[in-house]
């Protein structure tokens, strides 16, 4: 992880960005990445025999097993795919999931209520009146007597702000407060979310239709996700398996968390990755980098050089740097009150400055047609007592994010820039926490439990494939649908 002053001993990994210890060479990577179970966890009890029927009898929330990436299908079962008037996307959807070889559905099954849909996409891009999203209801809630579990629910619109009407520009923001709220209704690790595509871009947006439908958007639900124009030609790649093939990645914050699983996950999608951390971690880092078969590279991210000197290795061991992602990131919470200039200077150098500064380095280091993406957290979007240095820090990352994402400078190369926002991810950190308090804090989502590392992961991998270029500017939250804040 980045640097931590050694003064203060309250210094902590925030939540996201907590490692989870060193390696164990008798453990799996998958095993690595999972912080070791307490002695109590409400989730992983609900899910058994007995924990299953005293929720069911109290109408306690039972958290699902989430069906996370495989490489082996998209989507196991049929697509429901209608719409508004001409749903001139779901269309293109059609011939897009057809050709895939996926079963395809207009209308539910009969009869109602047996579990035989995957998905449900709904185009609403023809909407012109708030009553038209009469239709929305009329397909969507049938339709859910059906869905299995870990099921994805798809609404498409296009942005009201493109409304030639007020009228119009209504019944578009009135698609995703219903998708929301849907959203916060569903069960069994079913998502809900928007996909609002502008006027002409429709072509971008199969990558985020593919990624929403497939396991990498397990803990993504609530989300309203914009497609552009695309920032530079859409390049589908040879083996949608190993989309970022050909790409070499940076990744700070490897050695552990979020860090450790976003360098594994580029890799596995065909990215040759520099890892970088801290010297303390050199050890895991170099595990890491060659259980990967990519380079590792120990620096301070504080160090005013730093940027230059990860361009460098990236120049000379393996020809140039296409893809960005700032992970790593501290903390240090306490009441404003309390709040010393040290801990306050610590997380804004670590988890702001430093990467504004490697930024002056990095970016025009990367190749035409880039990605940079950094880690955010929705306490930057809706605050957190006792954090208001972290929430300062992570709130300027997605000003910054937008800021950098509209620089000509950066469009001129093509790059896209975007961020993730993690939640309640779980951590060695969240597992210390108190259990009432952490019990709780699962709950605060609509898909009552802990995110993993590898959720936050896959969106950061899904925003540099050469396909997801409508993206742009954005700030994905990974936190499966916070019940409050944004």
């Amino acid at each position: 992880m980045s640097r931590l002053t050694e003064s203060p001993a309250r210094v902590r990994r925030s939540p996201e960005h907590t490692p989870l210890g060193r390696p164990h060479p008798e453990r799996s990577h998958e095993e690595r990445l999972h912080f070791e179970r307490p002695h109590f966890d409400y989730a992983h009890f609900a899910q058994g025999h007995l924990g299953s029927r005293l929720t069911k009898a109290l109408r306690l929330p039972r958290p699902a097993p989430l069906r996370r990436y495989s490489s082996d299908t998209l989507i196991d079962g049929v697509v429901l795919i209608d719409g508004y008037a001409e749903a001139v996307v779901a269309a293109r959807m059609r011939d897009n999931l057809g050709a895939l070889g996926i079963p395809l559905a207009d209308a539910p099954p009969e009869p109602p209520g047996v579990s035989s849909l995957a998905a449900v996409i709904v185009d609403m891009t023809s909407i012109t009146e708030p009553h038209h999203l009469e239709t929305m209801r009329a397909i969507i809630a049938p339709a859910l007597r059906c869905l299995a579990p870990c099921g994805r629910v798809i609404a498409i619109v296009r942005p009201p702000q493109e409304a030639s009407t007020v009228a119009m520009a209504a019944a578009r923001r009135g698609v995703d407060g219903a998708i929301r709220s849907l959203a916060k209704e569903l069960e069994a690790g079913t998502t809900a979310n928007t996909v609002e595509i502008a006027d002409m871009a429709d072509g971008a947006a199969e990558s985020v239709i593919r990624f929403l439908l497939s396991g990498r958007s397990a803990y993504v639900s609530g989300q309203l996700i914009r497609v552009g124009a695309p920032v530079g030609p859409l390049t589908p790649p040879l083996d949608w398996t190993t989309p970022l093939a050909q790409c070499v990645a940076v990744v700070t914050g490897a050695a552990s968390g979020i860090g450790e699983a976003t360098a594994r996950t580029l890799a596995r999608d065909g990215a040759v990755v520099v890892c970088v951390d801290v010297p303390a971690r050199e050890a895991e880092l170099a595990l890491l980098s060659t259980e990967i078969g990519g380079s590792a590279l120990t620096l301070d991210i504080t160090d005013p050089h730093a940027g230059a000197r990860i361009a460098a290795h990236c120049r000379e061991h393996h020809g140039g740097l296409d893809i960005v992602t700032h992970v790593a990131g501290t903390k240090a919470d306490g009441p404003l009150s309390d709040l010393d200039l040290a801990r306050w200077r610590t997380v804004m150098e670590v988890n702001l400055t430093s990467v504004l500064r490697m930024n002056d380095a990095l970016i025009p280091a990367i190749r035409e047609g880039g990605h940079v993406v950094f880690v955010s957290s929705t306490t930057g979007l809706a605050g957190n007592r006792g954090q208001a240095n972290y929430a300062a820090s992570k709130a300027g990352v997605i000003a910054m994010t937008s800021a950098l994402a509209g620089q000509d400078s950066v469009r001129a190369k093509q790059v896209t820039v975007n961020a993730v926002a993690p939640g309640y991810i779980a951590t060695t950190m969240t597992a210390d926490t108190p259990v009432l308090a952490r019990e709780v804090g699962k709950f605060l989502n609509s898909l009552h439990q802990a995110g993993l590392p590898t959720d936050v992961a896959e969106v950061i991998s899904w925003l540099c494939w050469p396909e997801t270029r409508g993206v742009n500017g954005e700030t994905i939250r990974v936190c499966g649908q916070l019940l409050t804040g944004a």
